[in-house]
């Protein structure tokens, strides 16, 4: 039997289809055998990797876990601080509240003793102004008295020298009646007994006696004056030597 010459050139087209789609077959065999291999190395690292970054999860699970303890801890801390610090500055509230209230008390007790010293120093100024005035009137009177004192001194001063001068007058009057009265005595007792003889005893007697009391009245009244003399002397002197705080100045 005879084969037809196309039917030949159809199935040697054919053969050669299938020997190109062979050796593409093969090509690409070849090509999913290395692919095949470059993914099984490929799970290999990927397994590696997927274990590093299973056991960097857990590292990472506890850093977390730890990092969350420590913000935990910290949270407390920071809540207790927060609330230490809450309460401090309640203290420190209620003490600056105080210190608000003794504030406002010493302002007003500074104020009452300012009035307070105001006021005193008001008194001081007005005593210390009666004082001043009580001092230049008591100066005025001291002048005053200085001056009459002085005007006293010189009045006493020539009173007094009056008043030795009429003293010494008083003496020398003394004196002299002295001596009077010793010459009679001596001129009675010189007569003699024969002159008394010729005498009446009666009328000798009378005039003895006269000139004796005469004489004896005499020297005592002079006698009672100076002595009168003296005494008014020495008050007058006692007077002028007194304190000057004795004289007042009239109004």
């Amino acid at each position: 039997m005879t084969i037809p010459a196309d039917l030949v050139d159809l199935l040697q087209q054919r053969a050669v289809l299938l020997a190109e789609e062979s050796s593409r077959d093969a090509e690409l065999l070849r090509q999913v055998s290395s692919e095949l291999l470059c993914l099984q190395s490929s799970e290999v690292k990927l397994e590696g990797l997927v274990e590093e970054l299973h056991s960097e999860a857990q590292h990472r699970a506890m850093v977390a876990e730890s990092l969350q303890t420590e913000l935990h801890v910290d949270a407390q801390r920071r809540a207790a601080l927060t609330e230490g610090m809450r309460a401090e500055l309640r203290s420190k509230t209620m003490e600056l509240e105080d210190l608000q209230d003794t504030n406002q008390t010493l302002r007003a007790e500074l104020k009452h003793l300012h009035i307070a010293h105001q006021k005193e120093v008001r008194e001081l100024q007005q005593e210390n102004e009666r004082s001043l005035g009580k001092l230049q009137e008591t100066a005025e009177q001291c002048e005053w008295l200085c001056q009459q004192q002085r005007y006293w001194m010189c009045c006493v001063k020539r009173f007094k020298d009056d008043l030795m001068e009429e003293r010494k007058a008083l003496l020398r009057q003394v004196s002299t009646l002295e001596k009077k009265a010793e010459k009679l005595k001596k001129s009675l007792h010189d007569e003699g007994p024969t002159q008394n003889s010729l005498r009446p005893l009666q009328e000798a007697t009378c005039c003895d006696s006269s000139m004796t009391s005469w004489d004896a009245d005499a020297v005592v009244d002079l006698e009672s004056q100076v002595e009168k003399s003296n005494t008014f002397y020495e008050e007058l002197f006692n007077q002028a030597g007194s304190p000057i705080n004795r004289y007042q100045k009239p109004p």
